[in-house]
């Protein structure tokens, strides 16, 4: 048995039930050729690097199963991901793992478990608190009365 894994990326907006789709579709494809399904993760919702479909995020899931070498299997779930799911699915890499290769992997960030923070803590983290003032919501005028005056009296010629 060979083991692969399968890593795919939705559009944000994907519900649960076309998640719930995917994955029995896959599980019994994989079934369907003798193989075993090991796991169906949902790794989160992400930023993209660029925009993909107008999305600039998507939500990424990896999938991982058995089965003997069998390359109908993987045109097959092609198909499932980029045909059937065409609407869901921006894109879908699928990987065959070597003997004793790691099955961890660093996870990208979710915006969903991100921390949410506000401007005043991103300023202090990135050392530019003198950037903006504490009075930024007083109004300060560079101008007199005197001025002021001036100008409107001008702009009223």
């Amino acid at each position: 048995m060979v083991r692969y894994e399968v890593l795919f990326l939705t559009v944000p907006e994907i519900t649960g039930d076309e998640i719930a789709t995917i994955e029995k579709n896959v599980e019994q494809e994989v079934k369907n050729s003798k193989g075993t399904m090991l796991s169906f993760e949902r790794w989160g919702k992400c930023r993209l690097a660029y925009p993909i479909r107008h999305n600039d995020y998507g939500v990424y899931f990896l999938t991982r199963f058995e089965s003997a070498p069998n390359q109908k299997l993987l045109q097959a779930l092609q198909a499932i991901f980029m045909v059937r799911h065409n609407e869901t699915v921006m894109r879908i890499v699928t990987h065959k793992l070597e003997e004793g290769q790691t099955l961890e992997y660093k996870r990208p960030d979710s915006v969903e478990e991100a921390p949410s923070r506000d401007v005043d803590s991103f300023l202090r983290e990135n050392q530019m608190e003198g950037l903006v003032s504490k009075g930024r919501h007083e109004k300060s005028s560079h101008f007199s009365n005197d001025e002021t005056n001036d100008l409107t009296l001008q702009e009223g010629n």
